[in-house]
């Protein structure tokens, strides 16, 4: 009996710790995350990363502290798009193309959707960002 208490703690799997990214320095909200901004650290934590090349390029959405994990919703795609600039929207439907400017009312990256306010109009819609930077009209 004993030589099987053995055998089990020694086939039982060992509760190791992995490594997640941390922040070697503290970064602001909006800031883009350069190489050496990152580093590993001990531990683990649902909703963190684990490889910190692949947040290089990407922009921090809150402020990250220096020691602390840097989980998924922290950080993004940096954004085109600022608040108040000024923008080029485009409505695409059957053959028909306009083309017109805006005022951006909130920042977006590339893919995502942000309010316009037309600036002949003075009305608001719904566009998605294009990778140049435009804003595509929805329906």
């Amino acid at each position: 009996m004993r030589r099987l208490a053995c055998l089990i703690l020694l086939l039982a799997p060992v509760a190791a710790q992995a490594e997640m990214v941390i922040a070697a320095r503290t970064i602001r909200a909006q800031e883009v995350i350069g190489p050496g901004d990152l580093t590993l650290g001990r531990g683990e934590r649902p909703g963190t990363f684990r490889d910190p090349a692949r947040l290089v390029g990407l922009e921090a959405r809150v402020a990250l502290y220096a020691g602390r994990p840097v989980r998924r919703g922290d950080v993004g795609p940096p954004a085109l798009v600022e608040r108040n600039a000024v923008v080029a929207m485009t409505y695409h439907r059957a053959g028909l193309r306009i083309t017109a400017d805006g005022r951006a009312l909130d920042r977006a990256a590339a893919g995502e959707t942000v309010r316009v306010m037309n600036l002949n109009s003075r009305s608001t819609v719904t566009g998605r960002v294009e990778p140049d930077g435009t804003i595509r009209v929805i329906d």
